[in-house]
C-alpha cells in the first residue's frame, strides 16, 4: 500500500512539474509576441530582449549548482512575482495613457499577466 501512495504522490510531482513547464514555455512565448507589439507601436528599438526586464531579477544559473532545489524555487518565485507585480502596473498605465487603437495590447499584457499570476500559484 505504501508503494502505491508513493508511486501516486511522484506521478502528482512530475504532472506539477510538466504543468509547470508547459506554462513556462506558452508564457514565454506570449512575453515575446508581446514584446514584438509593444515595441512596434511604441516604434521602440526592436533589440530588447524578454530575458532582462529591469525591476526583474535575473535567473542566477551559474549558482544553480550550490543551490538547493528549494533555494532554486524560491528565487525563480520571486522572480515571477517581481514581474507579475511589473505587467501589472504596466496595464494600470496602458489603460490610462493609452486609447481603444491600444485595446489588443492591453487584452494580451492582461492575458499574461493572468499567466504570470496562474504559474507564480501554481
Amino acid at each position: 500500500m505504501a508503494a502505491a501512495d508513493s508511486s501516486s504522490a511522484a506521478l502528482r510531482r512530475r504532472d506539477l512539474c510538466s504543468r509547470g513547464i508547459r506554462l513556462a514555455g506558452k508564457m514565454r512565448s506570449d512575453v515575446v509576441d508581446l514584446l514584438d507589439t509593444y515595441v512596434e507601436q511604441q516604434g521602440l528599438d526592436a533589440s530588447a530582449s524578454v530575458a532582462v526586464v529591469e525591476g526583474v531579477p535575473v535567473a542566477a544559473v551559474e549558482r544553480w549548482d550550490e543551490q538547493t532545489g528549494t533555494q532554486r524555487l524560491l528565487e525563480n518565485l520571486a522572480a515571477y512575482r517581481a514581474f507579475r507585480a511589473l505587467l501589472a502596473q504596466m496595464l494600470e498605465e496602458q489603460r490610462e495613457q493609452l486609447g481603444e487603437a491600444d485595446a489588443a495590447l492591453g487584452r494580451a499584457l492582461a492575458a499574461v499577466l493572468l499567466q504570470v499570476s496562474a504559474f507564480t500559484y501554481h
